[in-house]
């Protein structure tokens, strides 16, 4: 499977088979500017929305009409299947931000899960819902997620083998959150990839977890 970090939380998935798969795909200049990251072009299979924020829910401004997946429940695009999650965006149970979805993907060798705006740690049935995770998409910014910390702890909650970062402040986002340093500072598990891609294939997969901090695309 390759994954693509476009920025903040927008990823294109590719299966073997070509299938493409865009998540969360952000509204360019929302929040008065703050998101500064370029349009998305690109044909796409289907697009998954965590949440109905406009960074993370702008699917009227994609090309062609990829098919858009809310929500709870199993789905399947092409050579994926996809499962999504009820979770929280704030530790309230949505008082503060409403809810969130969960999405793994499964290409019939890697796993990769995408917790869009997760604002809480997960409990033991939740990550017993997720099950294996290859790959972890995980926001680590904090104020509108989980922070720094709280990431860490989600992802040895899920066993990930690796964890690449989302969310987080760059210049080309406005958002007072922290950026990736908090996340990776003295983690010897920790790389910059200076890609916007990777390939994984299973038996590329670490044995101990890794950290892999992405560029963005846009």
């Amino acid at each position: 499977m390759k994954i693509q970090w476009l920025g903040h939380a927008a990823f294109v998935l590719t299966a073997a088979d070509g299938t493409r798969v865009l998540t969360d795909p952000y509204e360019p200049g929302c929040f008065e500017g703050a998101v500064c990251y370029a349009p998305i072009t690109g044909q796409f299979d289907a697009v998954t929305v965590s949440h109905e924020h406009a960074d993370h829910n702008w699917t009227k401004g994609l090309a062609g009409n990829p098919r858009v997946i809310k929500g709870t429940g199993e789905f399947s695009a092409g050579g994926f299947s996809i499962a999504g999650f009820d979770s929280w965006h704030d530790s309230e149970h949505g008082r503060l931000r409403g809810p969130n979805t969960i999405f793994v993907f499964d290409d019939g060798e890697v796993r990769v899960c995408h917790l869009g705006d997760l604002g809480h740690e997960l409990d033991a049935a939740t990550v017993n819902r997720l099950g294996r995770v290859d790959v972890l998409l995980v926001p680590v910014g904090g104020t509108f997620t989980i922070d720094a910390g709280a990431a860490h702890r989600v992802s040895e909650q899920l066993g990930a083998r690796m964890i690449v970062p989302m969310h987080f402040k760059t210049d080309k986002l406005g958002f007072d959150i922290a950026g990736v340093d908090p996340f990776i500072d003295g983690r010897e598990n920790a790389r910059r990839a200076g890609s916007n891609e990777l390939e994984v294939v299973p038996e590329m997969l670490p044995v101990e977890p890794e950290i892999v901090v992405l560029e963005p695309a846009l």
